[in-house]
Order: structure tokens, then C-alpha cells, then sequence
């Protein structure tokens, strides 16, 4: 049977938060609970599933309260796709891809799924992210959002 790409049904998406610290960008990780069936204690950025109705915006800005507690100061669409094959669907999944700077102070209060969360600099980020598409957003993220370019405020959302 061939993978194929899934057209209906579940869709998800995943964020990238951020905060500005002595002049310097840090990336949120959320490590996932031992008790989750899927990828069990591995680092990554917010996701979750869209729900029925639901903007894929409106789901990123849900999910990124509901697994930090933390409602962002701004907000931004990344310019890039992560992607996983989901091998219950036999589906190869596409993720839109969002940013949200958070603010340097802000305490996060992680939901069930998560049972840790550390606040690190681009490189070291980079190396807990196990999957590709993943550090892409990373950098996509440092460079055209943190980094200032032009593209970065075209990129930005309302909250």
C-alpha cells in the first residue's frame, strides 16, 4: 500500500514561540509526556490538531494557550511547511507552520501533554528538534522574524 497524502479530515499545525532575552531570541521546547503513545519524551513546538470550523490561525493561537498558558504579544504565519507520515492514516501530513513571540517574563504552565519545557538558544534548539522540517521553521523563524528582514512583516498576523 502506498502512503498518500492526506486530503481530508484531520488537519494540524505547529508553532514556533519565542521571547527576546538580553537582546537575544530563545525558543520554546515542550518535551512530551512518558504516557504519550506517540513519540513519548521527544522536544518539540507547540502542535495540535485544527478542529472542525476552526481556522488553522484560530488553532495555533488556541493550542499555543491551552499547552503554554501564555497568550502571545505578536503573532506571525511562517513561510514554510513541516510534514510527517502518520502510519495509523497511511498519510503523509502537512503542517502549517506559525511563530509567536512571547513575553520574556511570562510563566509557562504546560498542559498534561508535556511534561517539560526549557527556553533555549537557536543552536541548542536545533539540536533537541528531531525532525527536519522542523529545524527549517527554526531558522526560517531566526532569520526572517527575529533577523528583522522585510519578509517578516509581511508575515505578521493579527491577534
Amino acid at each position: 500500500m502506498e502512503a498518500h497524502v492526506a486530503e481530508r479530515g484531520e488537519r494540524f499545525i505547529e508553532v514556533c514561540p519565542f521571547r527576546i532575552r538580553n537582546d537575544r531570541g530563545e525558543y520554546l521546547l515542550l518535551r512530551r509526556s512518558a504516557h504519550e503513545t506517540v513519540h513519548p519524551a521527544m522536544w518539540q513546538y507547540v502542535t495540535g490538531r485544527v478542529e472542525e470550523g476552526e481556522s488553522a490561525r484560530d488553532a495555533a493561537l488556541r493550542e499555543l494557550i491551552e499547552e503554554t498558558g501564555v497568550r502571545p504579544l505578536r503573532f506571525w504565519v511562517v513561510p514554510a511547511v513541516s510534514s510527517f507520515y502518520d502510519p495509523a492514516a497511511d498519510a503523509i501530513r502537512f503542517l502549517a507552520v506559525f511563530a509567536a513571540e512571547l513575553d520574556a517574563t511570562a510563566a509557562v504552565r504546560l498542559s498534561a501533554e508535556h511534561d517539560a519545557c526549557e527556553w533555549l538558544p537557536r543552536e541548542e534548539a536545533r539540536r533537541r528538534l528531531v525532525w527536519p522540517s522542523q529545524r527549517n521553521s527554526l531558522d526560517i523563524v531566526a532569520q526572517y522574524i527575529l533577523g528583522g528582514e522585510e519578509a517578516g512583516t509581511l508575515l505578521a498576523l493579527p491577534l
